[in-house]
């Protein structure tokens, strides 16, 4: 697998499992679990970008 596939694939995996975090502390009214979610979801976000960037030297 490339890198940049890889990156992409465990940054989707980091966002959604963040969204679910997220949701599940709003709905236990955790705002910790809520903001781990946050922060975890936004790190996913930002390694699927590196996962784009690396595609393109890739190339």
């Amino acid at each position: 697998m490339k890198p940049s596939t890889k990156d992409k694939a465990e940054g989707k995996y980091h966002e959604v499992k963040g969204k679910i975090k997220e949701m599940a502390g709003e709905l236990t009214d955790n705002p910790k679990l809520e903001a781990e979610g946050t922060s975890e979801k936004v790190a996913g976000k930002v390694q699927k970008k590196i996962g784009d960037v690396k595609e393109v030297f890739e190339k």
